[in-house]
């Protein structure tokens, strides 16, 4: 059976048995190269998928799913997820109201290139990276594509599929000056292979990775601080389910009932939109079938919205903003798509501390506390020019305090792929942030 015809069977037969059911297929090709002083280490090639039910029966909801497309395999899974269902204690579950939502196809052209090609530009950016001064070894560089394809269907009505795809070429690198040895990588993400450029990542890798040799210890204190943004990215993306629909509901965020006050500084304008058109998380609409559209979090420092699914929604009564999540293989999450915070009109640091790389995110950062504390490398600034690189710090604090300082934005917007999520952020300058060093 194809996907879609995988869906239609398990409608007909949820209806012949009268259950409702919610039918998510999921498909992705994944075509990768690893490579290393200008030879092929690794080669990927890989088609994965499966199709995954969510039953409801009387407000309690069972999942299950196959990889196998066989009448006999589906048939099976709609009864595994039946009697699973049959076994939840919560009665809480239903599957929204559905509608037709097409048929479409967000990717295009945008991979239309030969194995050949995708191999050469890996092996360029490793050519490229070795030819930089102070560079000593490259550890990997790589280029790596996935297409996802996604099929949708449930007996309340939803009924669509759509086709995405992404691709990213990078590299990493050893840098060494005298005694002083630094590690680094640099990777750029496109929805386009055309967009991808093998001289402009393999300078931003030996740029972020040379500029912090030789670094000196930072001593202990507070300083005004100029958040690059891979850095803030990563703390915004460990710090995310603050503003889960489900985390609130479940009274595990510190936003919970704070809609309408100010719990950021008046330049934070926080987004998250799927409707962005080379975004690299962007979508028609979400797991459940709801469709897409573009969610202000924060504006100009007051809290105005959660990410919602149906579930999380009707239990804060607040709207369902669409970001409904699931593999085929899991259970209904609530996921950001392109998740940003608004650029502003540019940045200048005087004195203090630019941070650059952080370290440990996930094992530093505490998202019900919003406390964090975390390994970092940066830059020192004096006088407005950067005076030398600092290391062996900690950068120590809480994330919603750190949001009520930031006083000025960067005017250009970088995404960074973090875990569970894709973050833009421009530079970010806080003017008042606890380091722990020396």
């Amino acid at each position: 059976m194809t996907p879609e015809e995988a869906k239609a069977y398990l409608l007909r037969r949820a209806r012949e048995r009268g259950v409702q059911v919610e039918v998510l297929g999921v498909w992705d090709r994944e075509l990768g190269f690893r490579v290393r002083e200008g030879s092929v280490e690794q080669v990927t090639r890989a088609d994965r998928g499966g199709v995954g039910v969510r039953v409801v029966i009387r407000e309690r909801a069972g999942y299950a799913y196959t990889e196998q497309l066989t009448p006999e395999a589906l048939d099976w899974i709609l009864r595994e997820a039946e009697e699973n269902a049959s076994l939840q204690r919560e009665a809480v579950a239903f599957l929204p109201e559905g509608r037709a939502l097409g048929h479409h196809d967000l990717l295009g052209e945008g991979l239309a290139a030969s194995a050949d090609s995708k191999l050469a530009l890996a092996l360029e950016v490793d050519r490229a990276v070795r030819a930089q001064e102070s560079v000593r070894r490259v550890t990997a560089a790589w280029y790596h594509e996935r297409e996802h394809h996604v099929h949708l269907g449930s007996t309340e009505g939803a009924e669509g599929s759509y086709r995405t795809g992404v691709a990213s070429l990078g590299v990493g690198l050893v840098a060494q000056a005298g005694a002083s040895l630094k590690q680094g990588y640099h990777a750029d993400w496109q929805v386009s292979f055309a967009a991808l450029e093998p001289g402009r990542t393999a300078l931003e890798a030996a740029r972020r990775t040379t500029r912090l040799l030789g670094a000196r210890r930072l001593p202990t204190g507070r300083y005004p601080a100029l958040f690059e943004p891979r850095a803030f990215a990563q703390l915004l993306g460990a710090f995310w389910v603050l503003w889960s629909g489900k985390a609130v509901a479940e009274g595990k965020s510190r936003l919970r009932g704070r809609l309408g006050e100010q719990v950021a500084s008046e330049p934070v304008t926080l987004v998250d939109d799927p409707t962005l058109a080379a975004g690299l998380q962007s979508r028609p609409f979400d797991a459940e079938g709801t469709p897409a559209r573009r969610t202000v979090l924060v504006e100009r420092g007051v809290l105005r919205s959660y990410l919602t699914h149906s579930q999380s929604a009707q239990a804060l009564e607040h709207a369902n903003t669409g970001h409904a999540w699931r593999s085929y293989r899991g259970v209904l999450e609530v996921t950001p798509t392109n998740l940003y915070l608004q650029p502003g009109h540019g940045v200048s640091l005087e004195r203090g501390v630019v941070v650059a790389e952080l370290m440990g995110v996930h094992a530093g950062c505490n998202p019900v506390s919003g406390q964090f504390s975390l390994q970092a490398l940066g830059l020192w600034v004096e006088g407005g020019e950067v005076a030398y690189p600092v290391e062996d710090f900690a950068v120590c604090g809480d994330f919603l305090e750190l949001l009520r300082h930031v006083v000025a934005l960067g005017d250009r917007l970088e995404w960074e792929p973090v875990p569970g999520a894709v973050v833009g952020t421009p530079t970010v300058l806080v003017e008042d942030l606890s380091f722990a060093g020396s």
